[in-house]
């Protein structure tokens, strides 16, 4: 059998040790090999990638009119440059402490008591047979579909002062009725827990379905040696989906600065004596605008929410990969 001769290289095609030409055209080989190789996930991916642009990327160009005098018959580009004094309406405005202190007060509870109690759901369903977790599991995930003007008339069946279900209860009981359109403190625990109900089905799901990935292996191996379910619970499901937490945790951060308007809006009906608990920066600028139709000062209140929460999800996988560096996001 004919001994097969290797190919000689001549100088002129051999790369040059550290020749940054040659390592960007094998860079851009490599890419183009891995484009093709999977090409066919390329393809699937393709409507949502254009989705994501046309609807998410494309939309920034009007981030310019946070440093803008915006006028119409000049357009967007033709407008005057005025720095970051379209920020000032934020800072300088009567009320910023309070929209500030609450934005950020509501999304810390709603982050924390969601995922307090979407791990204890999801420990929960872990623990029922294929029946009943399938019912449940609906039951939990309905309030996540519905839209907040829909959750919006519920709200007032139940806190309506003259025909509402919670002041009907309250007179049978024997206590005072309330007027909870026109109350300020009942509203720092109303919030929360309709954002709770509304949302924890869906953070439940995401948990659940890390825990079936968890081998059965460890579970099996910890009942031979005697272990509770509570020990099972404590020493195998949480240490093993503290990675998926601190994920969900994190991208939660990168909301901090920005309030759900929906829920702050059509829950308590935009009723000005409860504005002390219930307003936030997205339903004060809303306001705003609408009656000022003041487009660059909006602009720039939802440049600087989105810089907050860049900043706010980067120092947090930054503390993350200091602390654990397996479990960061990035």
């Amino acid at each position: 059998m004919a001994k097969t001769q290797p190919v000689k290289l001549s100088a002129a095609d051999s790369p040059v040790p550290g020749d940054p030409k040659a390592r960007q055209t094998g860079w851009i080989r490599n890419e183009i090999r891995l484009l093709r190789k999977n090409r066919e996930l390329l393809i699937l991916a393709l409507p949502g990638i254009l989705f994501k642009l046309v609807i998410a990327y494309l939309p920034m160009i009007g981030l310019i009119l946070a440093f803008k005098n915006f006028r119409y018959d000049r357009g967007i580009f033709g407008s005057e440059w005025v720095g970051f004094r379209n920020f000032e309406f934020l800072f300088k405005a009567e009320d910023a402490y309070r929209i500030i202190r609450n934005t950020l007060l509501y999304n810390f509870a709603y982050i924390i008591t969601g995922t307090i109690a979407a791990l204890l759901l999801a420990l929960l369903l872990n623990e029922l047979s294929g029946r009943l977790m399938k019912i449940y599991q609906t039951v939990l995930f309905l309030p996540f579909f519905l839209s907040m003007v829909l959750v919006g008339y519920i709200g007032n069946a139940f806190l309506d002062f003259e025909n509402g279900f919670a002041n009907k209860v309250l007179a049978f009981l024997g206590f005072p009725e309330h007027n909870w359109y026109l109350e300020t403190t009942p509203w720092m625990y109303i919030l929360p827990l309709i954002a709770l109900w509304k949302g924890v089905g869906f953070s439940t799901l995401v948990y659940y379905a890390g825990m079936t990935g968890i081998s059965t292996e460890y579970y099996e191996a910890a009942k031979l040696d005697g272990a509770t379910r509570i020990q099972m619970m404590a020493r195998i499901t949480l240490p093993l989906l503290k990675p998926l937490v601190i994920i969900l945790f994190i991208l939660g951060l990168g909301n901090i600065f920005r309030g759900d308007f929906g829920l702050h809006y059509f829950i308590p009906n935009n009723v000005g004596p409860n504005f002390p608990t219930t307003d936030i920066i997205d339903t004060y600028v809303y306001r705003a605008l609408t009656k000022l139709g003041d487009i660059n000062s909006a602009a720039a209140v939802g440049f600087l929410q989105s810089f907050v929460g860049l900043v706010t999800v980067v120092s947090a996988n930054y503390i993350v990969r200091r602390i654990d560096r397996d479990n960061a996001l990035f």
